[in-house]
């Protein structure tokens, strides 16, 4: 069988973990984790006498006045059945091994605890409840003999976002009842109540639920479609060997889910410190700190959480100027000469000067010298640390009245759904109107390899390269930074992707949701520039390891999708097995 064969590989990754529980569940309701099982006991009296001893005891409750007697449910026909039984099970429906299925109380619960409890929806999580925190409920004497609760009763939610879900009671020591939000199924004692447990929990009772719930807004299901679900029944000693199975493979999946959980953190914990220890080293230190690193990237870096603390790590490491050490040297060796950054400072003022001149651009007051105190970390010799005010030739944002948008308009309409990491998605685009156009450009003119920044909202911080070469508008939550000849917009593009910039524009934010990046922040951030030269030297190194990056993840996604081929191979081998 596949799906024991592939078992350690399947649970590789934890979010596999229900997924092969449901395929577990779905080969024990269909007989196939019971083969060994049966050949082992031939002797066992079959489903089908099962069910007539199940039968025979709902008539003595009738007689008896314990139950009521109701409407037989159609025959199950052969077009009902989803697959085929080993000879000893049979088809019956869920009504059939219950000697009631009936909604719970109603009533408001009290905010008194130690009397008769209510249990509610919200009480049961992950199959437990702390019966301490149940309420109570008021109920008269002859509706708490109804409703209450019982060993092995089995309540069902019947809608809402948990409809379906169901809970077997165990081990329950207080006078407690149900709300009316959940249903009750009260096992005949000739059925194990551990396997109906199981079996609500299988993807053939999940398909059913959904074809036999009601709604769309808020769906719910009712005790009367909860009776006529088809359920495989096995003989009675056989449902208690699947529970057993199930419960040891159970386990099985959940040791190896721990295993995985624990191996991916302390792989995560390593990965952290590496790339700590890598941006924390002394200049000199970096090579030896990265060698060590590349010694565990086949061992550590097999999660795409990792790879992304990797890209991060990288683009700090360009940001201090470590990730072009060797660049430096050699180009000391080979007597070139490099122009330092302090002269591209004096090359932005004169080109801003004459912008200024011949009206492209407003004049701003210049922010002061940077203090000692501003400094977040030392730079290499040559390189800079300026605000981004005094570094851009013009940093500004789209328009704070939003005109009309229109799906077909003069002019695009860019707003931050629109900014990706890798450029500008057109996909849903709008439109306004050229008026409004000329209105909005004459604030902001985005031009081809300006930057564009997210300022506003739950995606604050993405940025991009302007890679449209015709005009368009811009809402207010996007930032456009006009850059001057001396710095490359790729590497500018990489200072406000990397950790430190992201910290820094973060930094007395609150709440989660919504983040907001104000013009005069985004001028007064301070910048390292480096010489022109080796700006292009940081883009070249950053993208050949980005590159790297990409073929690692690449890998990983290769062998998930190994995994998931398994896993649909497994499910195909239980559907039509």
């Amino acid at each position: 069988m596949q799906l024991l064969e592939h078992f350690k590989e399947l649970t590789l990754h934890p979010k596999n973990t229900e997924e092969l529980k449901g395929l577990i569940l779905q080969l024990a309701i269909q007989g196939k984790l019971t083969k060994q099982w049966r050949m082992d006991n031939p002797d066992v009296e079959s489903a089908s006498f099962l069910l007539e001893r199940i039968n025979e005891g709902k008539e003595r409750l009738i007689k008896e006045k314990k139950i009521k007697k109701e409407k037989p449910l159609p025959e199950i026909s052969e077009e009902e059945i989803p697959y085929l039984l080993p000879n000893s099970w049979t088809w019956c429906t869920l009504g059939d091994l219950n000697r009631e299925i009936h909604y719970g109380y109603t009533a408001s619960a009290l905010h008194t605890f130690g009397g008769i409890r209510m249990l509610r929806i919200t009480d049961i999580q992950d199959n437990k409840v702390n019966w301490d925190r149940v309420p109570d409920c008021d109920i008269k004497e002859k509706d708490f003999l109804k409703y209450k609760l019982e060993e092995n009763d089995i309540l069902i939610a019947r809608t809402g976002g948990t409809i379906g879900k169901s809970y077997q009671v165990k081990g329950v020591n207080v006078n407690s009842v149900f709300a009316s939000y959940l249903i009750r199924a009260i096992p005949m004692r000739q059925v194990f109540p551990e396997y109906i447990k199981q079996w609500l929990e299988s993807p053939n009772y999940w398909k059913q639920l959904s074809e036999n719930s009601q709604g769309t807004g808020q769906p719910n299901v009712n005790a009367t479609a909860l009776k006529g679900l088809l359920v495989s029944l096995p003989p009675l000693e056989e449902q208690k060997a699947i529970v057993e199975v199930v419960n040891q493979l159970f386990a099985e999946v959940e040791q190896l889910e721990a295993l995985t959980k624990e191996r991916i953190q302390l792989k995560s914990d390593f990965v952290t410190s590496a790339l700590n220890q890598l941006t924390q080293a002394a200049e000199q230190d970096t090579a030896s700190q990265w060698s060590f690193l590349q010694q565990h990237f086949g061992t550590f870096f097999t999660e795409k959480e990792n790879i992304k603390k990797l890209r991060e790590g990288i683009l700090q490491l360009a940001v201090q100027g470590k990730l072009t050490h060797h660049w430096r040297t050699t180009a000391c060796k080979r007597g070139v000469e490099v122009e330092p950054a302090s002269t591209l400072l004096e090359k932005i003022k004169v080109e801003k000067e004459q912008l200024i001149k011949a009206g492209k651009i407003k004049k701003e007051k210049r922010l002061p010298e940077i203090s000692e105190e501003e400094i977040p970390f030392d730079l290499p010799e040559g390189w800079v640390w300026e605000y981004l005010g005094n570094s851009m030739l013009k940093i500004t944002d789209g328009t704070h009245h939003s005109p009309l948008n229109l799906e077909n308009g003069d002019f695009k309409y860019v707003s931050a759904k629109n900014i990706k990491e890798n450029g500008i998605k057109l996909s849903n685009i709008t439109y306004v109107t050229e008026k409004a156009h000329r209105e909005i450009y004459a604030r902001c003119n985005p031009e081809t390899g300006d930057l564009l920044y997210i300022k506003d909202g739950a995606t604050t911080g993405i940025c991009c390269i302007n890679d449209l070469d015709e005009e368009f508008s811009m809402l207010s939550s996007v930032a456009l930074l006009k850059l001057p000849t001396v710095i490359l917009n790729e590497y500018l593009l990489r200072v406000m992707r990397s950790p430190y910039y992201y910290d820094i524009m973060r930094e007395g934010m609150s709440g989660v949701a919504i983040t907001r990046v104000t013009l005069t922040k985004l001028k007064a951030s301070v910048i390292p520039i480096p010489p022109f030269e080796e700006q292009k030297a940081i883009v070249e190194k950053v993208n050949s390891l980005m590159a790297l990056w990409d073929k690692l993840e690449q890998e990983i996604e290769t062998h998930q999708t190994m995994q998931e081929k398994w896993m649909q191979s497994c499910l195909r081998e239980v559907v039509e097995g």
